[in-house]
């Protein structure tokens, strides 16, 4: 197959979706321009593990237009737009593998289809790419000169393999670019997966405790999303210096299984494994509602929460009902999966714009130097970052200050003493 959707008759409504998100996304665009004219990426395999959605599509437009071959598949589940999945295939001519819900040997089948690509760039979120070629897959490696990562999940697990010697050649953290964690990650993640809740539940956040459990720059924007919604916030840490921060940031702050007697809704946006656990089932208050908006549904341990139950049923669209033995009822809302993308449609695409353009601009970047760098985590080059904020301010009508000649040398001027 060169593809695989749910139904390519999807196309022209991906389409007009995809048009819309664009209107949105001039950084982007203007890179798509260049490219379109310089052709930095002709020739080249590109693979890429995405959510497959309106502002994705964007990305893979303007990667083609820079001349690549690409592939593409879902790297959830459950994020997959149908509709743009299409239009990808038949509207844009990009090979596309991504289905809604699609079963875990789907998933994986879908990546081995973009791995047999015989991919020169891989482009992850999640790295679940990365991970199965270095896995079961190593004959690729031959054909890769450098890849991308997106999330902090990825990140993390590139950086491990790093450190234990197993990563085989150079990626570039996407996720590290300030362009990204600081408005991607904050306001990106704080309004989607509020959105995400409140398509699923219809429930009115106003008046309710919600638990954050993690604060990072996606803990720092749920917990800001929250509170502008009229919650009372709680954050769980196990960082001290975020948990200070959140504290001064005027959020109440304490362990989790204390937070869940008080739990409302949880949302969960760590990276790491079994956050929600035996100990916070066990104190959680009847009807509260959990969901995760980090990359993996690991966050939440649902094996768990399934063998406690003594019944499970859907109650609406993703919200499952889990009745426990003493009668209290907990509500799972997506599988656990990523609930803005899940269960809504994931970032806006104004901040998924600047996100997108370190991805090309990434990949045009180690097009030039990936001869010259080693296997390796790397960060996005400052020059690059730099000029995606500068190319944003621009298409918002914004205009900054300059530095004169005397204040830049003067800010390199180590003998000039205080006045």
């Amino acid at each position: 197959m060169d593809h695989h959707v749910k139904d390519l008759g999807l196309a022209p409504s991906g389409k007009a979706r995809i048009e819309w998100a664009d209107r949105d996304m001039p950084v982007l665009a203007s890179i798509r321009e260049r490219f379109e004219t310089e052709k930095p990426l002709d020739g080249l395999r590109v693979s890429a593990c995405l959510h497959v959605t309106t502002e994705t599509a964007n990305l893979m437009r303007t990667l083609k237009a820079g001349g690549a071959d690409i592939v593409l598949c879902a790297s959830n589940p459950l994020s997959t737009q149908d509709d743009v999945a299409a239009a990808l295939v038949s509207e844009y001519g990009i090979r596309t593998y991504a289905i809604k819900g699609e079963d875990t040997e789907s998933y994986y089948n879908h990546i081995d289809a973009a791995i047999d690509h015989k991919p020169q760039i891989t482009m992850d979120d999640g790295a679940d790419v990365v991970g199965r070629i270095h896995a079961s897959h190593t004959q690729a490696l031959e054909h890769i000169i450098g890849g991308t990562e997106e999330p902090t999940t990825g990140v993390i697990r590139l950086q491990a393999m790093a450190a234990d010697g197993a990563l085989k050649y150079p990626i570039i953290s996407v996720n590290d670019a300030d362009t990204k964690h600081l408005f991607d990650n904050r306001y990106g993640t704080g309004q989607s997966a509020l959105d995400g809740i409140i398509r699923a539940t219809n429930r009115l956040v106003a008046g309710r405790t919600v638990v954050v459990s993690g604060y990072g720059w996606c803990g720092r924007g749920v917990a800001m999303r929250a509170e502008g919604h009229g919650a009372k916030v709680i954050v769980c840490e196990v960082d001290p210096l975020r948990a200070l921060e959140a504290y001064m940031d005027g959020y109440r702050v304490m362990p989790a299984a204390e937070a869940a007697k008080e739990c409302d809704i949880w949302i969960t946006v760590t990276g790491d494994i079994n956050v929600i656990d035996s100990p916070m089932f066990d104190n959680m208050k009847d009807g509260a509602i959990i969901a995760n908006a980090g990359h993996f549904n690991c966050e939440i341990n649902i094996t768990h929460l399934r063998e406690k139950a003594v019944s499970v049923r859907e109650v609406r669209p993703l919200v499952e009902e889990f009745v426990l033995a003493d009668g209290r009822t907990i509500y799972l809302l997506a599988d656990g999966r990523l609930v803005n993308l899940s269960c809504a449609e994931g970032h806006p695409a104004s901040v998924m714009d600047m996100s997108f353009a370190n991805q090309a601009l990434a990949a045009e970047y180690m097009v030039k130097n990936a001869a010259d760098l080693e296997p390796g985590v790397y960060p996005v080059p400052a020059d690059i970052d730099e000029g995606i904020a500068a190319l944003k301010l621009k298409t918002m009508g914004v205009v900054i200050d300059t530095l004169t000649p005397e204040q830049a040398a003067y800010l390199n001027e180590w003998r000039a003493g205080t006045v």
